[in-house]
């Protein structure tokens, strides 16, 4: 039986030499390759190791890897006491001197495969690299089998500083194990990854060579953690400006910001961290990082970034939503990388959603998956093949509203929330504080916490000017979300990988989100003005059920700008209705519609008084077209106040010629919208209430005032003129 197939490295001109049994046809199966290395560049390596040929072990453990070490390295288990750890060295650190990477540029390598059987055994003898690819323009060679190879600067560094003068080392290493050019092998092998760095014997974290204090900076690291061990108070002197910057440098190493990393030490046994020629524990290094409580700064990002991957480490476990919560602002060099390195390490099943790593299906298409995979089914999802944005829509409802939030301080990935929740049958809102995993974006007073429908668990939402930015995309469930069947909203949810919005700012709305990063529909400037109305609308009810009026408000305020803009593009609405304007008619009752839903809006605003006061006349027009102003209705009076004191002469004579407002009838301080013209020397508007001929000029206010005394004390001589020109009804000795 011929040999199975092996995994072909990324170097095409190298396939055949490295693997001579690249082309048989007898088996599909691949295997991830390991790799051994050795310091003396003349040493004879044995022949690769070939896998079992028996039709069982290749049919039961496909894709999967085991090694066997030549070297033996002693370590310390993951529970000792963090000061035994912090002070172990490992015996190849002797022969780093001696094998400097000045010394011998050139490693001896040897490719193998063997496959890693589904066993309880614990590790295998074999260490996992984890590590920055780095600039790929720098290559350097190394020797595989006596074959050239060229592999980038980071890693080549990497493998200098590996090597032992006297003892052959097995490594797996992904650039090199993972033929990174053919997108079958490498969704194959990413499902394996996390069985691969769960069975190593321990994961080498390299993060560079030194420079920039690193040395000082883990010495640092490692005497707090030793003090942290014995229960002592860390020695203040450790943590002074220079310990802090030189440790803060060191954190913000590109393996921090990598998004495969988050898998590689997350399924870690054991984990050793290297800087140059210094190392130390993971373990170790978690704690000691954690006891110096350094005072991140300007560095908020860094601190999100360092305490996630220590969170890891000390063996946390999540979701697949909470992963993507906290890391999805991780780089990767590709898209797909973000989706399968967090699923990889997730506790729940993404096979069963369809998500298994596959590099054949397009980003726009795994994104949906993910989404409804995460969230709901129920939701509709667009997205696109070259951006980290996602728009979703769907109905929901609103469970509550954050009112407070506090950072763990003893666990710096947890986050204290206080919710103010609605009333679930209960007539008062009751509040409660709840644990969550620390996010990407932080959650802030104020953001809201809605369900939507299909959903098992709530999502944390910051609403804008007209659609909700997506904070935390799934919470943990209150215990009666299965009672909710109602879901009012309609809400309109951005979910952008790369949009921080941790600080609001006005002007912050869907065309925020979206402007220059996604295409856009061709539609007519009518309809852009009717969606952005109805998305408007959808946000103020939102903040409206939230108690938020003053926000809603001004939101409503937005609303009555688009209704403005939508009648102004439509330059002649009786034609329009008769169908001899280039606007259909549809576009006209879908106005209609819009403006009815806002009259019927139940709130602390009446659109009529809204659109009066800002001087919106097409608006105020089509609401008196609309024959549903109810003629008695105190909103009139309002609405002419309002235009008189702010000078929209058009309004004030579209509210007169209606007949259905009473120009004399006083406000709550007695006064007239004469009264109110007068005031502020609006002689247009004086002049338009007085031709009315129903407006009486002797009318008092509380204080027996006239307009007259008011135009006179406010020195508008216009408007006196004009008052006591009226044909004598104005009496100067009222």
């Amino acid at each position: 039986m011929a040999p199975p197939k092996h995994s072909a490295i990324s170097r095409t001109n190298l396939q055949d030499v490295l693997h001579p049994y690249e082309h048989t046809t007898t088996s599909t199966i691949a295997f991830p390759a390991v790799q051994r290395l050795t310091a003396d560049p003349s040493a004879s390596l044995p022949a690769a190791v070939r896998p079992a040929t028996s039709d069982s072990a290749l049919h039961t453990c496909p894709c999967d890897a085991c090694v066997k070490t030549a070297a033996d390295t002693s370590q310390k288990a993951a529970g000792d006491q963090a000061a035994d750890i912090a002070g172990s060295t490992e015996p190849g650190d002797a022969s780093e001197d001696m094998n400097s990477p000045t010394t011998h540029k050139h490693t001896q390598n040897e490719l193998f495969d063997y496959p890693l059987r589904d066993s309880n055994e614990g590790t295998h003898l074999y260490e996992a690299l984890s590590y920055v690819w780095g600039d790929e323009g720098n290559r350097q060679p190394i020797s595989i089998d006596n074959h050239d190879l060229k592999v980038t600067s980071n890693l080549h560094a990497a493998l200098l500083r590996l090597r032992d003068r006297l003892l052959p080392r097995v490594i797996w290493i992904d650039a090199i194990c993972i033929n990174q050019g053919d997108p079958n092998e490498k969704g194959q092998q990413v499902q394996s990854m996390a069985k691969i760095y769960a069975k190593a014997s321990r994961v080498i974290v390299w993060l560079g060579e030194a420079a920039a204090d690193s040395d000082q900076a883990i010495e640092y690291i490692r005497t707090a953690a030793v003090e942290e061990s014995s229960k002592s108070l860390v020695d203040e002197s450790l943590v002074n400006e220079t310990s802090q910057q030189a440790i803060l440098t060191l954190l913000q190493r590109p393996w921090f910001q990598r998004i495969w990393v988050l898998q590689e030490v997350a399924a870690a046994r054991h984990v050793l961290i290297k800087c140059g020629s210094t190392e130390i524990d993971g373990y170790a290094f978690c704690s000691g990082l954690s006891a110096l409580r350094l005072s991140y700064g300007t560095h908020a990002n860094l601190q999100a970034l360092v305490c996630s991957t220590t969170y890891l480490i000390r063996r946390a476990v999540f979701r697949s939503s909470e992963l993507m919560d906290m890391y999805h602002t991780r780089k990767a060099k590709e898209h797909h990388d973000k989706v399968y390195a967090l699923l990889g390490m997730s506790s729940d099943d993404p096979t069963v959603a369809g998500l298994s790593a596959d590099y054949n299906v397009s980003w726009k298409q795994l994104f949906q998956q993910l989404i409804r995979f995460v969230l709901s089914k129920r939701v509709s999802v667009d997205t696109w093949d070259d951006k980290e944005i996602a728009v979703i829509e769907g109905k929901g409802c609103i469970l509550g509203e954050v009112s407070s939030v506090e950072r763990d301080t003893a666990w710096e990935d947890r986050q204290h929330v206080g919710i103010t929740w609605k009333n679930f049958g209960v007539k008062e809102a009751w509040s409660s504080r709840r644990t969550i995993q620390t996010s990407a974006k932080s959650v802030q007073i104020g953001d809201a916490i809605c369900l939507l429908q299909g959903a098992s668990r709530p999502t944390i939402v910051r609403p804008y000017s007209d659609c909700c930015a997506i904070i935390i995309i799934a919470v943990p469930p209150t215990d009666d979300l299965q009672s909710i069947t109602d879901f009012p909203h309609d809400f309109l949810l951005i979910w952008d990988w790369d949009v921080h919005p941790d600080k609001p700012q006005d002007g912050e709305d869907y065309e925020y989100f979206t402007s220059s990063r996604v295409p856009k529909r061709s539609k007519t400037e009518l309809e852009d003005c009717l969606d952005e109305a109805t998305r408007l609308r959808n946000v103020r009810l939102v903040l409206q059920e939230m108690k938020r009026y003053e926000v809603a408000v001004k939101t409503l305020e937005k609303e009555m700008e688009a209704f403005e803009r939508a009648l102004r593009a439509m330059t002649n609405l009786e034609l329009t209705y008769r169908g001899h304007s280039r606007w259909g008619e549809g576009d006209v009752k879908k106005l209609k519609v819009l403006v009815d839903l806002v009259i019927k809006d139940k709130g602390q605003w009446t659109l009529l008084c809204l659109a009066a006061g800002k001087g919106h006349g097409a608006v105020v027009r089509l609401l008196l077209d609309t024959g549903k102003i109810d003629s008695h209705a105190e909103d009139l009076q309002t609405a002419l106040w309002l235009a008189a004191w702010n000078r929209h002469e058009v309004i004030v004579k579209l509210l007169l010629d209606s007949g259905k407002v009473d120009p004399n009838v006083k406000d709550r301080h007695r006064s007239t919208a004469l009264h109110r013209a007068a005031e502020n020397g609006h002689e247009t508007v004086v002049k338009l209430l007085l031709d009315n001929g129903k407006v009486d000029p002797n009318v008092q206010d509380q204080y027996g005032s006239t307009a007259l005394h008011r135009a006179a004390e406010n020195g508008h001589e216009a408007v006196v003129k004009l008052l006591l020109l009226d044909n004598g009804k104005v009496d100067p000795n009222v």
